[in-house]
């Protein structure tokens, strides 16, 4: 036992201030001084986290309290990067469970808490965001504590300390009565209820990475918890895999650890903190680094399974390269292993020709994050509509799907035409209970390829006051057919700029998706057609002119505005026959057979599979 230090993660439902707690025990324990400026967020360092607002990467930091050593990990709360939570909760012994005091639990409250319980953790439960004006703090913690019992906590996890907070404003206490001063309460319980790491300080070196990471200086970084002995820079390592087999023999180059929001280099490393480790060149995520006389592994966290797909390929439209400068299959097949090493929820499997890979993870936001990361790392490629993954049950030989739980908060007039429209896609309403004035909680359980681009007809329908929150909760029985977009799309015939008047003659086909002036090529989607089949159109063709004018007529053509489709919203709209192209500047949507020709074959062939 190590009576100076402490590991401990911070789990909790997306949005509900993890980061923004972290940052006020940072200041509070003094690892700031008083006239240091520090960005809000600060563990939010990833520009796709500080743009969306919520943390993606497991992040570590470390502070001192009082003589002892906090490492505190701080964790995604979206369950899409649930394997994040589950590889660190390997390396801590203790957690704290952060529940807004207005919203109470959420699905991925009982996503993450699961993962810890089956840990044998016992969560420390902050309610946060107290000076809400409506916080209902109180009761906050009698549905916490139901959760526990439901989730099948023992006696002693059923016994938690709690605390009430306000991480925005920088204060705890154990009790809504108490003086409102600081973070000092919350300091006391961690040191008062988190275990010393239960490792040996002698025997042989062992440490299972849980994190990887890439440093231009240093190459391949591997974080963990040290388990037993000490280390040293220089020291010789090899890595075993989880079946006890040599992955490679690598010296030591350089053993870091986090002090602060900084890493720094340690002349010595002993059990029970955590440190990364430079100078393996092949060992990956759930690998032991240990002295080459320890032959058994360290035990590794079984992640849960991938539940959507989706297929990468190369670019092969007629603007391919002329924005991104990683383009050939080469380049993408070794960017997405190199993903797959470090995120043990990614899974990717290359097709036969080796022009496209099949890349699996939690969900689309996941799936998602991933391509605006390569975008930005200048890649260019089509990706195709996201799928769920299916399996056949070992027993009855049935094929199971994914589903999951979904809670949403909306106001009550729009309850109605939420029902219906999740229930039509195969869902089941399982609580409908009043949350406020006027305001009502579902809870509903729906096959993860019912929510497929469900989201944005979401906040539509709810006129963008809906909440709506979705966790895995297993796999059933597949649910039947479910009706897909019900409309066709304007395709462009032509390559060039569109032209303005050709546009505004479109539009009462349906909603487009270019401006004038656009570049388009034949293959293009370049709007949605009000009917139900596919149209092809000339965007470029411009006003015949003549030597007279018509009286009465304007020469200005007034245009509606495009609708411009994000990448999330671009990837849930597009049907199986149709293509994302993503490239750092551009979203373009295409048909998957650019050649109109070939588009009709293909038409032909897929009517006659489905006869």
């Amino acid at each position: 036992m190590l009576p100076d230090l402490r590991n401990i993660a911070i789990i909790a439902h997306v949005d509900h201030g993890k980061t923004t707690l972290v940052d006020r025990l940072l200041q509070q324990s003094g690892t700031f001084r008083d006239n240091q400026q520090i960005v809000e967020r600060a563990l939010d360092s990833n520009a796709i986290e500080r743009e969306r607002g919520i943390t993606i990467l497991a992040k570590c930091t470390s502070l001192l309290w009082r003589g002892v050593r906090i490492n505190i990990v701080d964790t995604p709360g979206h369950a899409d990067f649930g394997g994040e939570v589950e590889r660190i909760l390997s390396m801590v012994d203790g957690c704290l469970l952060l529940v807004d005091a207005a919203e109470g639990p959420m699905p991925q409250t009982k996503f993450v808490l699961g993962k810890a319980l089956a840990r044998g953790l016992r969560p420390i439960v902050v309610v946060n965001k107290v000076d809400r004006p409506d916080q209902r703090a109180q009761a906050v913690v009698d549905e916490v504590f139901d959760l526990f019992a439901a989730l099948g906590a023992d006696e002693r996890q059923l016994d938690f300390p709690w605390l009430f907070a306000s991480a925005k404003e920088g204060w705890a206490v154990r009790t809504l009565d108490d003086e409102r001063l600081d973070m000092t309460p919350l300091f006391e319980t961690i040191l008062a209820h988190v275990p010393p790491p239960g490792v040996a300080r002698e025997g042989p070196f062992r440490l299972l990475a849980t994190i990887l990471e890439y440093d231009p200086y240093l190459g391949r970084l591997l974080t963990g918890r040290i388990e037993s002995g000490s280390l040293e820079p220089n020291a010789v390592l090899h890595a075993l895999d989880a079946d006890g087999r040599e992955i490679e023999r690598a010296r030591v180059t350089k053993i870091l650890a986090f002090r602060g929001l900084e890493r720094r280099p340690l002349e010595r490393a002993e059990a029970g903190d955590i440190v990364t480790l430079a100078g393996f060149a092949q060992a990956t995520v759930a690998h032991t680094l240990c002295d080459p006389e320890v032959a058994e592994p360290l035990p590794a966290i079984p992640v849960d399974p991938p539940t959507v797909a989706v297929t990468f390929s190369v670019n092969d439209s007629p603007f391919a390269g002329q924005d991104g400068d990683k383009v050939t299959s080469r380049q993408l097949r070794a960017r997405l292993l190199r993903e797959a090493e470090g995120n043990v929820a990614i899974r990717v499997r290359e097709s036969d020709d080796g022009d496209s890979f099949e890349v699996a993870g939690r969900g689309e936001l996941q799936l998602a994050v991933l391509i605006e990361t390569m975008r930005r790392e200048g890649y260019e490629m089509s990706i195709s509509r996201p799928r769920v993954l299916t399996r056949e049950d070992p027993e009855t030989g049935a094929l199971l799907e994914p589903v999951e739980e979904v809670v949403i908060d909306l106001d009550e007039e729009h309850a109605g035409i939420v029902v219906e429209k999740l229930t039509s896609r195969r869902g089941e309403l399982l609580d409908m209970r009043p949350t406020g004035p006027g305001r009502l909680r579902l809870v509903l359980r729906a096959p993860s390829r019912a929510l497929i681009g469900y989201h944005a007809e979401f906040l539509t329908d709810t006129r963008g006051s809906g909440a709506m929150n979705r966790t895995f909760a297993g796999w059933e029985p597949w649910k039947g057919p479910i009706r897909g977009r019900h409309t066709g799309v304007l395709v462009s015939s032509e390559e060039g700029e569109a032209v303005a008047y050709a546009l505004w003659n479109l539009e009462e086909r349906g909603f487009l998706f270019i401006g004038p002036g656009e570049r388009v090529y034949s293959g293009m989607i370049i709007g949605e057609h009000a009917r139900g089949q596919d149209l092809e159109v000339n965007p470029l063709k411009g006003k015949k002119l003549t030597n007279i004018r018509a009286a009465g007529k304007d020469e200005n053509v007034i245009l509606t505005p495009p609708v411009r489709m994000t990448l999330e919203r671009a990837l849930a709209w597009i049907a199986e026959d149709e293509l994302v192209e993503v490239t750092p500047k551009h979203i373009r949507l295409r048909k998957r057979e650019l050649d109109p020709n070939l588009r009709r074959k293909a038409m032909r062939r897929s009517a006659r599979e489905t006869v």
